[in-house]
């Protein structure tokens, strides 16, 4: 199957080469050239596990033996056997993506990647050792530590912004065991350290390495392509407990910084599943919000910590992918990407924003807004959500009550509440004290809600990676490892 750059059609490689590589030469995201034929009503009748192997092996049939790296990546690892369960809540249904290793809904790529890394490595004969490079606004970089973890053949070094994310999700990946893997801290917010490790690609493009680069971020069509697998399966799920009939429309409301969770429901959609509107759903950091309203990207802007850090991001590099999808113009996604990295913004053609604008309905959730939520939804349903929840599901009703749309309406629950105890505290009406393991239990005892045993365990893990450099020092850090 062939995949080509966002950013130019003679820039080629077939499935196994576009994982391998993570980012096209001229800087551009994979895209298929065509999108394969799909039977998603048979997709439908499996497992989670046989659902990811149906989507997976259509989207990259150049890896070979799909079904045993499935088997392999997700036995054992989650806390439930249908890894993605949807629970009702109100009016809405929860999509819970945090029963995984790391209690986050990066979890669901970053099991599989490194399946499709070493056996896409096998396929193409590559030799050298693979180095992953990451930047994280929290999630991401916890579930690819853990992913990776002294995987034969591959390296990886995961960059975080300083002071950037919660002391959490901090905590889960300074003590990081395994022998391959190295994190460190960078001065600046995420979109510096995002921006440093495409700059590193760019640098080591010619130079000869010891070893080959590439990302678990999810400008990797190999990170991206696996989470595709759970908007089948919450589909699955109100198809069983008959909330929908076998063709009807279902909305999902994203939260999403990255803009890779919700591009992933687009390509649901796009082999068939019937998917209503995508909402998506920012915090205060409302670039996206903005952009699917008014057409205009404009990274130009001040960029703030907030409760939800894994959305605190300015630049949406998945975003590339949907102006191609919808625009088939690598010569425009090209033009408009130039302009962003040298003017900081762009703004899109009518006819395009009037085809973004068919599929997709934005909104943004503040801190406050947040705060709301939680707690509201905690007193009404006594279900415990995270602030980057909570902006989906403001979203949500904001959708439905400026609409009127009455389609099934899915939330995607993106990561545990114990990731962000001081917030969630505060929401429900307790008073956080002491650090974040205290407040763990704190929130344990207020709600009844168990604690992730990945999260309980951190509070007596030692620090294993406590390095911080300027941003200006990333490419020197990884040539040196």
């Amino acid at each position: 199957m062939i995949y080509h750059s966002t950013r130019s059609a003679s820039l080629r490689a077939d499935s196994a080469h576009a994982v391998l590589e993570g980012l096209a030469a001229d800087g551009g995201l994979y895209v298929p050239q065509a999108l394969p034929k799909f039977d998603w009503k048979k997709c439908l009748e499996g497992s989670a596990m046989d659902m990811a192997v149906d989507i997976l092996s259509a989207l990259l049939p150049d890896i070979p033996n799909m079904q045993e790296l499935v088997r392999r990546a997700y036995t054992g690892k989650f806390a439930t056997e249908e890894l993605t369960p949807t629970v009702p809540v109100g009016d809405f249904h929860v999509l819970e993506l945090f029963h995984g290793p790391t209690s986050a809904f990066k979890d669901v790529a970053l099991c599989m990647l490194p399946q499709l890394l070493t056996a896409a490595r096998s396929a193409k004969g590559v030799k050298e050792d693979i180095l992953i490079l990451t930047a994280t606004s929290g999630d991401t970089g916890k579930a690819a530590l853990e992913g990776f973890k002294d995987v034969d053949g591959i390296k990886i070094c995961v960059f975080y912004p300083d002071g950037g994310v919660s002391q959490v999700q901090r905590a889960q990946m300074v003590t990081q065991e395994g022998n391959n893997v190295t994190v460190c801290a960078v001065k600046g917010n995420f979109d510096d350290a995002q921006t440093g490790v495409k700059q590193i690609f760019a640098a080591c493009r010619d130079k000869e390495l010891p070893n080959r680069l590439s990302s678990a971020n999810s400008i990797n069509i190999g990170r991206l392509a696996p989470q595709i697998m759970y908007y089948f399966k919450a589909y699955r799920d109100l198809l069983d407990a008959g909330e929908i009939k076998m063709g009807d429309e279902v909305n999902f409301s994203v939260p999403t910084g990255n803009f890779g969770d919700i591009l992933a429901g687009y390509l649901a959609k796009k082999l068939g599943l019937p998917v209503g509107r995508l909402i998506c759903a920012s915090n205060a950091n409302n670039v996206l919000t903005d952009f699917i309203r008014t057409g205009t990207y404009d990274r130009m802007r001040p960029l703030y910590k907030t409760t939800s850090p894994s959305m605190d991001i300015l630049v949406s590099s998945n975003l590339e992918r949907l102006l191609y999808l919808l625009s088939g113009d690598t010569e425009l996604v090209a033009g408009l990407m130039k302009q962003l990295s040298e003017n900081g913004s762009y703004t899109v053609p009518a006819d395009l924003l009037s085809a973004i604008q068919e599929q997709f309905w934005a909104d943004f959730c503040d801190d406050a807004g947040a705060n709301t939520v939680m707690g509201k939804v905690w007193q009404k349903y006594h279900y415990v959500c995270d602030p980057h929840t909570a902006a989906g599901w403001m979203a949500a009703e904001n959708y439905v009550n400026q609409t009127g749309d009455d389609r099934a309406m899915v939330v995607l629950s993106t990561a545990s509440p114990y990731k962000f105890p001081e917030a969630v505290l505060t929401a429900i009406g307790e008073v956080p004290a002491g650090d974040g393991f205290d407040q763990m239990e704190q929130l344990n005892a207020a709600t009844g809600v168990a604690i992730p045993k990945n999260l309980a365990s951190l509070r007596t893990k030692a620090e294993r990676h406590t390095g911080v450099i300027e941003k200006t020092e990333m490419l020197d850090f990884v040539l040196g490892l």
